[in-house]
């Protein structure tokens, strides 16, 4: 597919570009409006398409915890036999809890985590249903009430009984940005993988306690931007850190929910190496 197309699609998804303006612009770029019908169902996300990771074999629930504006709903999964694993925190991109976020949470809990998805959207009536609206209801939400709300969640887990205390997380896309911000904020944060997630400033790199493991595309020209930046500050202060470019990938390329985006084989790739920073940092 066109990269100019794939482009403004992202563009579309994380700037104030409205619906209308976005598909003017596409069907400029497919020829037509009926060219840009037919494509806009390869480029868009589509829950339908989410993998659904069987949880036969896994305890699941619902939960809520003190947020700073009201509570913070989470979706959980862990094994089912009852004992203390090592949690992993799973962050979603900016379009709040959906069917693909709670698939990933399952991933993590079949390697054998106890694995929670809090929902960033809570105080604001949680994930509707269309995209557009859930990426709308972003735009209502401070970013430093996102911040605490997140950090919350772990003073929420050491009161669970099948939490053994040692954190690690992983974001997507806006969950990436996340990902890295709790780095820097959460001490006992042990592993934090940021999938194309914004990197943060460069001053508060030092404050990083655990180790990092970033994830890009290399076609994602906006959030690679920083890259250069973050890993040198990484490395004055010599923070652990594992950073991956999968060439040919663009950003979401994980997200199998998005048909031209999502990238199998580096998708696949990206969450085995996921899966070993967690073993050599948590378990």
């Amino acid at each position: 597919m066109d990269q100019r197309i794939i482009n403004l699609y992202d563009e579309y998804t994380h700037k104030p570009l409205s619906r209308q303006e976005f598909l003017r612009r596409l069907a400029i770029l497919a020829g037509g409006t009926a060219a840009a019908m037919a494509i806009l169902p390869m480029i868009e996300v589509n829950q339908a398409h989410a993998a659904v990771t069987p949880d036969d074999d896994l305890f699941t629930e619902r939960i809520i915890y003190p947020g700073i504006n009201g509570d913070m709903q989470a979706y959980v999964a862990r094994p089912k036999e009852e004992k203390k694993y090592a949690t992993v925190v799973v962050i979603h991109e900016n379009r709040g809890l959906n069917a693909h976020i709670e698939d990933v949470t399952r991933r993590a809990a079949k390697a054998g985590y106890l694995a929670i998805a809090p929902n960033a959207l809570s105080s604001l009536g949680g994930t509707p249903a269309n995209e557009d609206e859930a990426r709308t209801k972003f735009q209502e939400l401070k970013a430093e009430d996102n911040l605490q709300n997140f950090i919350k969640v772990f003073d929420y887990l050491p009161g669970r009984k099948d939490s053994n205390g040692k954190f690690g997380c992983v974001g997507f896309c806006w969950g990436g940005a996340m990902s890295n911000s709790l780095a820097v904020n959460v001490p006992s944060l042990k592993a934090a993988v940021a999938f194309y997630g914004r990197q943060p400033d460069a001053v508060e790199v030092p404050k990083i306690k655990g180790a990092v493991q970033l994830h890009y595309g290399g076609l994602d020209e906006r959030v690679n931007a920083g890259i250069l930046a973050y890993e040198q500050a990484l490395k004055d202060a010599k923070i652990p850190y594992e950073l991956y470019i999968y060439e040919g990938a663009n950003h979401a390329f994980h997200n199998d929910t998005a048909p031209a985006r999502y990238n199998e084989a580096a998708a696949k790739l990206a969450w085995q190496r996921t899966l070993d920073f967690w073993a050599k940092y948590l378990k």
